[in-house]
């Protein structure tokens, strides 16, 4: 993550005007705090109960009045919930993220990215793409220039961190500031749906418990306040390609899992690497339509100036998991006993390869002059 340092010259330069914005900057934070807290229920004998009890029945009634959820990009997320996406790096995460907010600007129902809201308002929080790199990918390259540019709809904002920027007096933490920037971009532009690109910008580290489950009440506590829908691009540590895509292949797995309303990931495919496949790994509003028995293939595409996935067909997860022979265990093994020798830890060589610790734990015991079976 980014730390934007604080400024003292620029401070004293402004000491008045840097006190009046640091103290309406602050007031209207803890303003954006307060509201977040839940009210608190408060009982006959004033005791305020964390918990708002009704009967089942209170509950549907209340319920009922709200309109049942509408697809925002098919069957993987609905208005409403905290949905992550997640796979290795360079697979297409930010590709797919920029297609699914700018279909859902437009109000656009096809195939698998049905949209069945009206056009309405996203930010799309990039912390990956310079401009310039944006700009490469909705565009056309002649003679050393982009040209023919994508038009995008004007519901279609995109939010990059300004390095001009530094971190103001009424906040103590880079993290403290980054929430509250997006708590006021949302209110000022009236945004309903965020995608956030990525989830490791939030937090320094995601992969412990500790660290996913403040980001996630975070990002419950934005979306129930605003009434918004977020879709957050999160990585996976180094994985095993010959097995299927499950939870525990997210960073920070269990907590950020555990948390979100749904969730999918994007897997490679083995058998040809243009190939891309979206499975369904947690669903609250419906059922599971794309598992490991029934994955939506696609690949990456750019015929003029929008890169984009095509979406194609569907197949089975394993016909596209990579299929290790014998000769890959054994180099595999002699990797694993390499790291080893330079002073990795299981740990480490479990995360370098992308297997589990009992496997490297079995490689390291095999003698040399063993073949692994």
């Amino acid at each position: 993550m980014t730390n934007i340092p604080h400024n003292p010259e620029k401070s004293q330069q402004n000491s008045a005007v840097a006190e009046i914005n640091a103290d309406a900057i602050r007031a209207e934070f803890e303003s954006f705090s307060a509201e977040t807290a839940q009210t608190a229920e408060t009982e006959d004998d004033g005791f305020q109960n964390l918990f708002k009890i009704q009967t089942a029945n209170q509950w549907i009634d209340e319920a009922k009045l709200r309109p049942a959820p509408k697809m925002l990009f098919g069957e993987f997320w609905y208005e409403g919930e905290v949905c992550v996406n997640f796979s290795d790096t360079n697979v297409g995460k930010s590709i797919l993220g920029v297609q699914i907010a700018d279909n859902i600007a437009r109000g656009e129902a096809y195939g698998l990215l049905c949209c069945e809201t009206k056009a309405q308002k996203v930010i799309y929080f990039d912390f990956e793409l310079s401009d310039k790199q944006f700009e490469g990918r909705y565009s056309e390259k002649a003679n050393g220039y982009f040209t023919n540019h994508y038009q995008f709809s004007e519901n279609f904002y995109r939010a990059e961190i300004n390095p001009d920027n530094f971190l103001p007096d009424a906040f103590e933490t880079f993290e403290n500031y980054l929430n509250f920037s997006i708590r006021h971009a949302v209110a000022t532009t009236g945004a309903k749906v965020l995608v956030i690109d990525n989830l490791t910008y939030l937090r320094n580290e995601t992969e412990r418990a500790k660290d996913a489950l403040p980001l996630m009440k975070e990002l419950k506590a934005l979306k129930n306040k605003f009434d918004l829908s977020i879709l957050a691009l999160a990585h996976t540590p180094k994985r095993d390609a010959s097995k299927p895509i499950t939870r525990n292949d997210l960073q920070g797995s269990k907590m950020l899992i555990n948390f979100c309303d749904s969730s999918f990931a994007i897997g490679e495919s083995s058998k040809d690497k243009s190939l891309r496949y979206l499975k369904q790994i947690k669903v609250r509003n419906s059922e599971f339509k794309y598992d490991s028995e029934n994955v939506a293939l696609c690949e990456i595409s750019k015929p003029t100036n929008f890169l984009h996935f095509e979406f194609s067909d569907f197949a089975q997860e394993k016909e596209h998991l990579k299929d290790y022979s014998t000769k890959d265990r054994e180099q595999q093994l002699a990797n694993a006993k390499d790291l080893a020798a330079e002073g990795k830890s299981q740990a480490e060589i479990s995360r370098i390869l992308g297997v589990s610790r009992m496997t490297i734990s079995r490689y390291l015991k095999v003698g040399d002059d063993e073949k692994y079976q």
